[in-house]
């Protein structure tokens, strides 16, 4: 008797499979043919969960949301509250850090991630995700200031996110070709003046 497939943990592997596809080739690479493939499944299996490179796409982007979700949340608010000083800085940076693509898991995440922002600017149906994302990041860093006791902290928070961006094209892209180094660097030093600590060293380039 053949073995019962789970259509949830079968949907999970094809949403994985469309993550690999988006950081290897970008959303232009992305098809249901090339999802099978590195699925090993047929097409008309993957078409059962979805119906095009939009719907992987928005998946892709959902899976990478969810792990950063999945280590935000061992970052809770509370945990802030009272800190100040370089403990302060330390714990800002670390939440604000697993968001950033310092390590392969989190560059892969960034990517797919990127890739969903940029196609939202031409493709309509990506902006209600895009504009999600956002919202909880921002949400997330409002919180963060918050509870740091700093004052004005939607704005900082803005300030943040921003930044997130900027560090994460520069890193994950020709552009800045940024190294992890100097991104740790470069965010300790704005982390510090939003803060409103002493100045840290500059980032090395």
């Amino acid at each position: 008797m053949p073995a019962r497939i789970d259509p949830e943990q079968r949907r999970r592997h094809v949403v994985q499979a469309a993550f690999r596809i988006v950081v290897a080739e970008g959303i232009d690479g992305l098809s249901l043919r090339k999802v099978a493939a590195e699925a090993g499944l047929n097409v008309g299996s993957v078409r059962h969960y979805f119906d095009g490179h939009e719907d992987l796409l928005a998946a892709a982007a959902e899976e990478a949301g969810d792990r950063m979700g999945r280590r935000l949340a061992h970052h809770p608010v509370d945990g802030l509250r009272g800190l100040t000083g370089e403990e302060a800085l330390d714990a800002l940076q670390a939440l604000v850090e697993e968001v950033l693509p310092v390590d392969g898991e989190r560059r892969d995440e960034a990517i797919v991630v990127l890739e969903l922002i940029l196609a939202a600017r031409t493709r309509p149906v990506f902006r209600p995700i895009s504009e999600r994302m956002a919202a909880d990041l921002g949400q997330v860093a409002t919180d963060a200031f918050a509870a740091l006791g700093a004052d004005e902290p939607e704005a900082k928070a803005a300030q943040v996110t921003a930044l997130i961006g900027g560090l994460t094209i520069d890193t994950v892209t020709p552009h800045g070709s940024l190294g992890t180094e100097r991104l740790r660097a470069t965010l300790r030093a704005h982390l510090a003046m939003l803060l409103a600590l002493p100045p840290v060293s500059p980032p090395a380039r």
